[in-house]
């Protein structure tokens, strides 16, 4: 893999990003049907604002 190549990558993952393409692939590993991007973006979005660990207040 280039060196750009993995850059990319981990910019993708820094941003959060990177996290749709491995749940797409896991869900073909699984043989599921993929919820749509807008869906999952909403899943992680409540997801982070139930975890309480994370904040100070």
């Amino acid at each position: 893999m280039s060196a750009l190549r993995r850059a990319w990558r981990l910019l993708r993952e820094a941003t959060g990003e990177a996290k749709w393409d491995d749940y797409l692939a896991a869900c073909d590993r699984a043989g599921v049907v993929p919820v749509s991007r807008r869906e999952f973006e909403r899943d992680r979005c409540d997801a982070r604002e139930h975890l309480t660990n994370g904040r100070c207040c």
